[in-house]
C-alpha cells in the first residue's frame, strides 16, 4: 500500500463524531497526528476533555473505516497534551454545529486563562440569532455542553462550552 498522511485524513473526514453526527472528528480537532508506514497507520487523538465517554466508539470507528480502506495495522494513541480546546474547532465546523441547533463555542481571547466555569457571554440562538437567551443548566447531552432557552423563538438549544 501507498498512502500518505493526506490520505488517512480523508478517510478520517468520513468519521463523524458519535455525540455531533453533522462534523468529523478532523473538524473537532481532536486528529492530532497521521503516521503511515506501509500498510500500518497511527493515528494520534485528543479527547475534548478526560473521561470522555465517545473516545471508545471514536476508536473503534478509526480503526474499522481505515481497515475498509485496506491498511492491515490500525493503532490509536490517545494523546494529553496539549490539551485539546474549542480553538481546534474549524469555522466551517462551527457553522455546521449552528445549523444543527447547536450554539458554536466562542473564541477564546489569546493568552487567557481557561475558564472552565459558567458561560460568561451571551449566547446567540442556532435558531433565529437572538441574545434574548438564559443558561437553563450548565449541563447538557454531555459535559462540553450547556443547556439553554431563547426567549425571543422560545426554543431550547445547546451551547458548545468554549474551553
Amino acid at each position: 500500500m501507498n498512502a500518505a498522511p493526506a490520505d488517512v485524513m480523508e478517510v478520517l473526514e468520513q468519521v463523524k463524531d458519535p455525540e455531533v453526527p453533522v462534523i468529523s472528528i478532523v473538524e473537532l480537532g481532536i486528529v492530532r497526528g497521521v503516521e503511515v508506514t506501509g500498510d500500518s497507520v497511527r493515528v494520534d487523538i485528543t479527547p475534548t476533555y478526560s473521561g470522555c465517554p465517545a473516545m471508545q466508539t471514536i476508536e473503534e470507528d478509526v480503526v474499522a473505516a481505515l481497515r475498509s480502506h485496506g491498511f492491515r495495522e490500525v493503532t490509536v494513541r490517545t494523546v494529553f497534551q496539549p490539551a485539546w480546546t474549542t480553538e481546534w474547532i474549524g469555522e466551517d465546523a462551527r457553522r455546521k454545529l449552528q445549523e444543527y441547533g447547536i450554539a458554536p463555542p466562542g473564541h477564546l481571547q489569546p493568552g487567557a486563562p481557561v475558564q472552565l466555569g459558567p458561560t460568561v457571554r451571551q449566547v446567540a440562538c442556532p435558531y433565529c440569532g437572538s441574545t434574548l437567551t438564559e443558561v437553563r443548566s450548565q449541563f447538557g447531552s454531555t459535559a462540553c455542553k450547556s443547556l439553554h432557552y431563547c426567549t425571543a423563538c422560545q426554543q431550547p438549544f445547546e451551547h458548545f462550552k468554549a474551553i
